[in-house]
This record gives C-alpha cells, structure tokens and sequence, in this order.
C-alpha cells in the first residue's frame, strides 16, 4: 500500500467516525404535568432493550424530575461540570437497566449567562458522550421559555408531547409556533414528531394529532409528523409512585408495549441529520452559538 492509499484510508475512517456520532433527540411539551420526562425515560428503557447505550440530559433545570422518577439521587449534576470542574464521567449517575442521565440541578442558576470559557468547557466535556451513548434525550423543561426555545431550535430531532385536554393542545401550538418564529429555527433542519399520551384508543391519539397538524400546517412553517399513543393506564401512575419506570416493573402492560413500538419506530425511521447538528458536540454548539 503507497503512502497516498494509507492516506485516504485514514480520511475515509475519519469520515466514518464523524458519521457515527451519537443521536441526539430533545423530548418537549407545551405545558407542564402531561408526562414529558415519563415518555424520556421510558424511551431511553425501551432503546437500551433495544441494545443502545443511553444517557438523558435532565434540561428542566431545577426540578429534578429524572432522578425523582428513577428514584436515584446524584452526586454531582450539569453546573459542578462548568462551575466546580468536575469531569463528565463525575457528573454521569447511572440508573436502572444501565440508563445513565445528567441532572441539571438547582445549582444551574449560575449558568445563566455562562462566559465563554465555560461555554467551551461544556462543550468539550459533553463532547466526550459522543463516546458513551448511542443516544442521548433530552428532556426539555415545558413551555416556551427562551432557554427550552434554545434547546429545541439546536435539536435536530424534536418530540412533543400533548395529551387531549385543551390545554395542552393549545400549549403545543403556543410551543411550535414560538418555534417557528425563532430567528434560528430552520423547517429543514429538524424533525419534530408527536406523540399522543393519556388517550383511551388509537382513533382518539390519531384524531388528537390531526387536529393540532391541521393548524400547524396551516399556519405555521412546520413539518409534524405522528409516533403513535401512550394510553391511559394505571401502572403508570403506579410505576411513578415506586420511581421506577413502568417499562421495567410493568413490562407487560399497555404503556409498556407502546413505549417499546415507538421506540421501534424511531430507530427504523431514523433521520437525515445536517453534518452541523449531528452529535452532541454539534448540537451543544448551536445551543450556545452566540457565546462562542
């Protein structure tokens, strides 16, 4: 093999390695209560069964609500990284079924207006998930606060959850409409998904989604696609109660098995990700763009 040869084989690895990069996709909602962070982790559940390897970015800062579900409490969370220069693989907790997440903690005040050089931190340190998961959630804070606003327009892969009551329906539209507004959003760039949570039937989730589509291709530059139902069932609330997730104590159950199907879906599906968003690192750097 000539030297010229040698090196095109190393480019061409390269190239492999950069393509391979971890699949980042941010769970949202328009309001709060609708189970954002239950579809979170029992997706991640359903994708480690699947043999991924997954970590969940806790991005509702301050509430907790991944390590109350999990029932694990952190050491160390998402400001320690930046503010107290701990390593990633510190600030890393693992929880059931080898799921490991990120906790934002209330400490993550400080991070408001991060500098520069603890922006480059972060993105440096997340950047070394890219070698720990195959997947990375996630889990947005709810509503249309600019903070949730910044995560959603750098993900390239988007799930909203909404359930049947009003409220929420209104919500959803009020979160992408925020969206489609952003100076940043580009339709292009992004998959944005439904899911439809707390239904009695399949027709009610797909009557659920048609009525939010409607509006939204109607009035908004926005492309939403359907997952499928998460179904009422009372093993979710139980599995809540336990703080574990309904798709490792209840596995049998309705939700679970939906979970498991949605989970499917999104791996068979995939996504065709612009080279700018894909993996974490990418995906950080738009997040905080403007302080680099």
């Amino acid at each position: 093999m000539d030297q010229a040869e040698n090196l095109r084989n190393i480019i061409k690895k390269q190239n492999q390695k950069d393509l391979s990069n971890a699949r980042v996709i941010a769970v949202t909602s328009g309001k709060g209560g609708v189970g954002k962070s239950s579809v979170s982790i029992n997706l991640a559940v359903q994708f480690t069964q699947m043999g991924k390897k997954v970590i969940i970015l806790d991005a509702d800062f301050g509430l907790a609500n991944i390590e109350v579900m999990f029932g694990v409490i952190p050491k160390y969370n998402l400001s320690d990284l930046m503010v107290s220069g701990r390593e990633i693989s510190e600030i890393i907790t693992e929880g059931p079924e080898g799921i490991k997440f990120i906790s934002g903690g209330s400490g993550i005040a400080k991070l408001v207006n991060p500098d520069k050089e603890q922006v480059k931190r972060l993105v440096n340190k997340m950047s070394e998930l890219e070698n720990m998961a195959d997947v990375i959630i996630i889990d947005t804070g709810a509503g249309i606060s600019s903070t949730v606003m910044e995560f959603l327009v750098a993900s390239p892969e988007t799930i909203i959850v909404t359930t049947p009551e009003p409220t929420s329906i209104t919500d959803s539209y009020a979160l992408l409409k925020a969206l489609s507004m952003n100076d940043n959003f580009r339709r292009e760039d992004v998959s944005i998904k439904m899911i439809a949570n707390r239904v009695s039937t399949e027709s009610e989730g797909r009557n659920l989604y048609e009525k939010l589509n409607m509006v939204v291709s109607k009035f908004l530059d926005i492309d939403m696609t359907y997952l499928g139902i998460i179904p009422m069932d009372n093993n979710i609330v139980k599995a809540v109660m336990k703080q574990k997730p309904v798709s490792i104590i209840y596995p049998a159950s309705a939700s679970s098995k939906h979970f498991e199907e949605i989970a499917e879906k999104i791996m068979n599906e995939g996504t065709d990700i612009p080279p700018q968003k894909r993996g974490i690192r990418g995906y950080l750097k738009s997040v905080f763009a403007k302080n680099l």
